[in-house]
């Protein structure tokens, strides 16, 4: 009988709340190594082909993809939200060491927990630990409640935050990332706010954290971050993982080594194993394949050569000579520095394209031309060249001044 009536309360709950489901799970790291060495015995040339739905792996210097598989597509992205929501609380919380009054609807939000109760004091710093390191969806809507005054005013500074950024294919519905139809991203997408967020000090210090202690009520919890490939994988120094039904398997990684700096996002994964896998063989892949390549020291000494030999090719009409001093515009660089394929960096091109006739007068910073910069058949960007000095047009009082100048010359 007693077998019977929890049958039943299971049959009745399942009916209730069809699709629970958990924004992320706890470390089990006995395959890691196994996994390891699965991806550096491949071939290191080879593009890895991958388990999850969305991928895309973001060069931090440049923001050009350096992979991408339906890296464009819209798709949940469950706990990964918490990367938006993070940097929301930093940048509007003005002091961190504010102590919030847990709520029920905090303390009652399903999913993966920090272990919250209603009426704890706990201050944002720490909500913050718990947020990103053990992915509370308490923590996240305790900081929603404190910071945006509920979970749709927090949704709005979310969103506001979307757009500044530019993201034009995310919307956010909650602070935690589980399943709503409205509550969507991209791989591409995500990447770039990461690539944001990793520019803030504390966020970046928070995700970097494999292991913490918080405070709850002044008691100590210990905390153990849930991103698998933190201090195991060479390089990683963040970011998140997530998981619900809808998004299966997520996990965004920052790596760097040496002056390559990348974001790997993979969304859609079947299984643990498989985004762990997944992004292990993309990161070594891109570190095997790629080389940074100062693209600005390249432009400036095809410039170099080219102004060296070029000082008679402009023709000022009218002008009182057709000097110029030339310079390229700093501030039309987009990236100094872009992660290359090896097998490209031979056709990095620097082209220039110049006017070579001018009426004066020619004022100061007028574009003289510019520097295009291809990788094979591909416009990476363009700079301008700039001259820094006056041409002034011949008047009545240059006339005069030759006249007279000639005219002593010859009497002399």
């Amino acid at each position: 009988m007693k077998i019977k009536r929890i049958s039943i309360f299971f049959l009745l709950f399942s009916l209730i709340f069809p699709i629970i489901s958990f924004a992320d799970d706890y470390n089990n790291d006995e395959y890691l190594n196994f996994m390891l060495e699965s991806s550096v015995s491949a071939n290191l040339e080879d593009v890895p082909s991958i388990n999850s739905r969305c991928s895309v792996v973001l060069d931090r210097n440049s923001k050009t993809i350096l992979y991408g598989k339906n890296e464009n597509q819209k798709c949940k992205m469950a706990s990964t939200t918490k990367i938006m929501t993070a940097i929301i609380v930093i940048e509007n919380c003005t002091n961190l060491d504010d102590i919030v009054t847990i709520s029920k609807k905090s303390a009652t939000t399903y999913g993966s927990r920090l272990g919250l109760s209603a009426n704890d004091k706990i201050s944002v710093n720490n909500l913050l630990y718990g947020l990103m390191m053990v992915s509370g969806n308490d923590a996240a809507v305790a900081l929603a409640e404190f910071v945006g005054g509920s979970i749709e005013g927090f949704a709005d500074l979310m969103n506001k935050k979307s757009s500044s950024l530019g993201l034009t294919s995310t919307h956010f519905v909650t602070p935690h990332g589980l399943d709503q139809d409205e509550h969507f991203t991209t791989a591409y997408e995500l990447a770039i706010l990461t690539d944001y967020c990793l520019k803030n000090e504390t966020f970046r210090k928070i995700v970097n954290t494999k292991n913490y202690t918080i405070t709850i009520n002044n008691l100590p919890k210990s905390l153990s971050n849930t991103n698998e490939l933190l201090g195991f994988l060479d390089g990683i120094y963040g970011v998140k993982t997530g998981f619900t039904n809808g998004a299966n398997r997520c996990l965004v990684s920052a790596c760097k080594r040496s002056n390559l700096d990348i974001i790997c996002v993979v969304l859609g994964a079947d299984t643990k194993k498989n985004r762990s896998l997944d992004s292990i063989e993309l990161i070594n892949y891109i570190f095997n394949n790629f080389t940074v390549v100062n693209i600005k020291d390249i432009v400036y000494k095809e410039f170099e050569n080219w102004n060296y030999k070029g000082k008679s090719i402009f023709n000022i009409n009218k002008g009182i000579n057709s000097n110029l001093d030339l310079y390229i515009d700093n501030s039309s660089f987009p990236y100094e520095n872009i992660a290359v394929k090896n097998n490209l960096l031979k056709k990095i091109d620097a082209r220039i394209n110049y006017f070579s006739d001018f009426n004066a007068p020619l004022y100061e910073n007028t574009l003289i031309g510019t520097i295009n910069v291809k990788i094979e058949n591909t416009e990476l960007f363009k700079v301008s060249i700039l001259n820094k000095n006056t041409v002034l047009k011949k008047d009545i009082l240059y006339y005069l001044r030759y006249f007279f100048e000639k005219y002593f010359t010859e009497i002399n």
